[in-house]
C-alpha cells in the first residue's frame, strides 16, 4: 500500500523537540566514558604515564567496555523501570551524579593501571542508565512524531560536535592537563546532565508515556515480542557490521605516532577532520530523508561505504593522513545515520531503550573487539599489518548493501514525516 503523508508537526512544536535533544545529546556525548574526549585522554595516560604498548590500551578498551556489551539490560530496566516515578528524567537525576562520584574518586586517586581500570569500569556501568533513558527517550519521540529520520540527524549532528571537540583537544589535554583536571571536568559536566533532569518542555513529555508506541506488556511478554521482531536482526548486525574497522584506532593511532612519527596531537586532529566530513553528510541526510525513501538511502549510503577505508593505503606522512580524513568521513556519513534511522523504526512498542541499547552494544562489541584485532594483525607484521587492518575493514563492509535484503519493505518504503499503514498496524492501539 502506498504510504500516507502524516501531517507534519508545526515549527511551534518541533522546534521545541529539537531544542530539547539538542544540549541533551551534546552533554551526554560530552560525558560519555567511551566518547573521544576521555577515551583519547585515558590511551594517552596508559601510553605515555604507564608505558602500555598497543595491545595493551586496545584491551584496556575492551575490558573497561564490559557493560556496554550487556547494553541491553539496562535498556530493558528502563523500560521496565521509572526512577521516582519520573521515568527518564529520573535516570538523568539519579544517575549522572553517581557518575559524578566516580570521576571524582578518579580525579583524587593515584594514576595506576589499577585505578584506571576500576573508574572507568565503574563509571561505564553507571552512566549506563543515562545513556538508555536518553536514547529510549529519543526513539520514542521519533516514533510517535514520526521524526526518526530528522532526530537521527540531530543525535548524530550534536553526538559528533563533542566527539569533534574532544578528537581536537584530546591531544592538548593529553599533553598539558593532568588528569586530576580531566576528570573534574568530566565530573562537572555529568552534574549538568542532573539538573537536565530537571527540564520538562511539553512538546517532549506531553504524553509521551501514555501513546501506544510506550506501552509494553510485562517481562516476559516484551522479551517475546523483541525475540520474534523480525527487523530487530538486521538492524543490529548492519551496526555490528558497520562498526568493525580493525585500523581504524588503536593501529592508526600507533601507525601515527611511532611510524609516520607524528604528534600526539595528530591522531586527535585526524579524528577531528574525519568526524567534521562525517557531520557534512550528518546534514546532507537530515535533508534527504524527508524526500527519499529510508530504503534508497539504506542502498546509497552502503554503497558508498565499502572502500572507505582504502585512502589509508595511502597515508605516508602526517599531511597526506589529515588529508585522507576528509574523504573517509564523508563516504560513511549516509550510512552511519541510515542504519539510527533503521533502528528507530525497528522499535517495538515498548522496548525503546531495549532495542536502542542492544544496537548500542553491538555498536560497542564491535569497535572494542575490532580495535583488539586490528591491534593483533598491525603487529603481526612490521610491514603490511596496516595495510592488512584496511583490506579486513573492507570485507566486511562489503557484507552491508546484502542485509537491506532483510529487512521487511514496509518498514524502509516511507520518508521521514510519511507513515504506512503496515507500520501503524504494528503499534497497538
Amino acid at each position: 500500500m502506498s504510504p500516507t503523508t502524516a501531517p507534519a508537526a508545526g515549527a511551534s512544536r518541533t522546534l521545541p523537540v529539537y531544542a530539547y535533544f539538542g544540549p541533551v545529546t551534546l552533554l551526554v556525548y560530552l560525558v560519555m566514558p567511551h566518547g573521544y574526549l576521555l577515551d583519547i585522554a585515558t590511551s594517552y595516560m596508559l601510553k605515555n604515564q604507564l608505558q602500555a604498548n598497543a595491545g595493551e590500551v586496545a584491551m584496556f578498551r575492551l575490558l573497561t567496555a564490559l557493560p556496554i556489551y550487556f547494553s541491553f539490560l539496562f535498556g530493558l530496566v528502563r523500560d521496565l523501570w521509572s526512577p521516582f516515578g519520573l521515568k527518564d528524567r529520573g535516570f538523568f537525576l539519579l544517575f549522572a551524579p553517581l557518575s559524578a562520584a566516580v570521576f571524582l574518586w578518579l580525579a583524587y586517586s593515584p594514576v595506576s593501571y589499577a585505578s584506571l581500570f576500576t573508574g572507568m569500569l565503574l563509571v561505564m556501568f553507571s552512566f549506563r542508565f543515562v545513556t538508555a533513558a536518553y536514547q529510549g527517550l529519543i526513539t520514542l519521540i521519533g516514533q510517535e512524531q514520526l521524526m526518526s529520520g530528522r532526530l537521527s540527524t540531530l543525535w548524530q549532528v550534536f553526538q559528533s560536535l563533542p566527539y569533534i571537540a574532544g578528537a581536537l583537544a584530546s591531544g592538548y589535554i593529553a599533553e598539558h592537563l593532568p588528569p586530576r583536571q580531566t576528570f573534574l571536568l568530566m565530573a562537572a559536566l555529568a552534574v549538568l546532565i542532573a539538573l537536565l533532569g530537571l527540564w520538562k518542555p511539553r512538546a517532549v513529555f506531553g504524553h509521551a508515556y501514555d501513546r501506544p508506541q510506550a506501552r509494553g506488556a510485562g517481562l516476559v511478554a516484551d522479551l517475546k515480542t523483541l525475540v520474534r521482531h523480525r527487523p530487530v536482526y538486521p538492524a543490529v548486525l548492519m551496526m555490528f557490521l558497520f562498526q568493525f574497522a580493525p585500523g581504524s584506532t588503536t593501529p592508526l593511532q600507533y601507525y601515527l605516532t611511532n611510524e609516520l612519527h607524528a604528534s600526539d596531537a595528530v591522531f586527535g586532529y585526524w579524528y577531528g577532520i574525519f568526524l567534521g566530513s562525517l557531520l557534512a553528510m550528518y546534514f546532507v541526510y537530515g535533508y534527504l530523508c524527508r524526500r527519499v525513501s529510508l530504503e534508497k538511502l539504506l542502498w546509497w549510503g552502503t554503497l558508498i561505504t565499502v572502500p572507505q577505508f582504502i585512502p589509508l593505503l595511502f597515508v605516508h606522512s602526517a599531511n597526506v593522513a589529515l588529508i585522507a580524513a576528509v574523504p573517509i568521513g564523508l563516504m560513511g556519513g549516509l550510512a552511519a545515520i541510515g542504519i539510527y534511522d533503521l533502528s528507530m523504526r525497528s522499535c517495538p512498542p515498548g522496548l525503546q531503550g531495549t532495542l536502542m541499547m542492544l544496537i548500542d552494544g553491538a555498536y560497542q562489541l564491535s569497535y572494542r573487539g575490532g580495535d583488539v584485532l586490528g591491534s593483533w594483525i598491525y603487529g603481526a607484521s612490521a610491514t603490511h599489518g596496516f595495510l592488512y587492518c584496511v583490506i579486513a575493514t573492507t570485507a566486511v563492509y562489503a557484507l552491508l548493501p546484502p542485509l537491506i535484503l532483510l529487512v521487511p519493505k514496509d518498514l524502509m518504503a516511507t520518508a521521514d514525516g510519511q507513515a504506512s499503514r503496515p507500520r501503524d498496524a504494528a503499534v497497538p492501539a
